[in-house]
């Protein structure tokens, strides 16, 4: 049986926390020593992303932190989606034929049905599918998409039947452009996560962004962690180039820009592949020093994304994720974004012991 199959809707009911996460809700803000299991998307291998399902089997499977990306609708309302373009997840495009449009975020142009052209009303009409061509599609068409407040509501629910404190780590999606179409995410985030107890140590939040400019004003006026993700080296971040600015991901991660970046967040979240580079037999490389950097700067580094299926397995690892992710525990990374929760979880258990 293969592994992306094995796990029915209940496979494992409330697993205890990793080490790492009773560490770190005991402690909060601190993080321990241990690092923890981030579910990307929900338990994105295994159910669509982003849907209640996808987070529910996460939650099951032992994940320390659940990430819900947040895009906003037409009128205000946040919902759970990673890209603008809806077409990508639903059926948005059998449903609304006639809604398609092109935009510009950035430099890049985009033709597609974006989520702020639409009502609340419009996306509860639609259907969830796998993005995916080389996962399983059995769920397609069977969920909703989830605003960010029944997210939230799973969240408390199930943090009452598992009896452990679940994390959670939104990310606020295309923040200019949001902005700049008159709903703008970060003031709507907050005051729903204030009214919700946020944060405290019963409830762990970190909130994230590839952008700049919003995880500074957040530092300025709240408590909460703030994790700044990071692009691939060569890139801008989208804020900084419609402000005019050249600094590039790359340049944020040296020494000199890493130090600028605690001076507004907890830690930093770097694709894995500009760590650890593969040459073209898909062999891996000598890793950098951005995990040693970005640690002497008093930043936590949680990299992405760690995929179960063997195509994205370096030739080292013969096929076996568990083995991948137990590589990067042992580099001394806080955390990582897993697709598949469970095999996160056992590397970060194995390395808590």
């Amino acid at each position: 049986m293969s592994f992306l199959s094995r796990w029915p809707a209940a496979a494992l009911v409330c697993l205890a926390t990793t080490g790492a996460a009773q560490e770190l809700f005991a402690e909060s803000p601190a993080l321990s020593s241990a690092p923890l299991a981030v579910a990307h998307r929900g338990a994105s291998a295994y159910r669509p992303e982003h849907t209640l399902a996808a987070y529910e089997l996460a939650i099951d499977q032992g994940a320390d932190f659940i990430e819900p990306d947040l895009v906003s609708t037409k009128d205000g309302v946040l919902i759970c989606r990673h890209d603008l373009d809806l077409a990508t997840t639903t059926d948005v495009a059998k449903k609304f034929p006639d809604r398609r449009r092109e935009i510009t975020v950035g430099e890049k142009k985009y033709s597609g049905w974006f989520a702020f052209d639409f009502t609340l009303a419009e996306i509860k009409t639609l259907r969830a599918r796998e993005p995916n061509e080389f996962r399983a599609h059995a769920y397609d068409g069977q969920y909703e998409v989830p605003t960010f407040d029944e997210y939230l509501d799973l969240i408390e629910r199930k943090t009452k039947d598992c009896g452990r404190p679940i994390g959670i780590i939104p990310e606020i999606k295309s923040s200019t452009y949001h902005a700049a179409q008159g709903v703008p995410i970060e003031d709507r985030l907050l005051k729903t996560l204030t009214d919700r107890g946020y944060p405290n140590d019963a409830k762990p939040c970190i909130i994230q962004s590839f952008e700049v400019a919003n995880l500074k004003l957040l530092a300025g006026k709240t408590k909460f962690q703030l994790l700044q993700l990071i692009g691939a080296p060569k890139d801008i971040p989208v804020d900084v180039a419609a402000q005019g600015g050249t600094r590039t991901y790359g340049e944020m991660m040296t020494p000199p820009g890493l130090a600028e970046i605690a001076k507004y967040a907890w830690g930093v979240g770097p694709p894995k592949e500009a760590i650890l580079p593969r040459d073209k037999q898909n062999r891996l490389q000598p890793a950098n020093k951005w995990i040693t950097d970005a640690h002497a700067a008093g930043l936590k580094v949680i990299p992405f994304t760690f995929k179960p299926e063997p195509q994205f397995l370096a030739e080292d690892y013969h096929d076996n994720p568990a083995a991948e992710l137990t590589r990067w525990v042992e580099m001394g990374v806080d955390g990582v974004f897993v697709d598949a929760p469970d095999f996160g979880v056992r590397a970060v258990r194995k390395a808590a012991k």
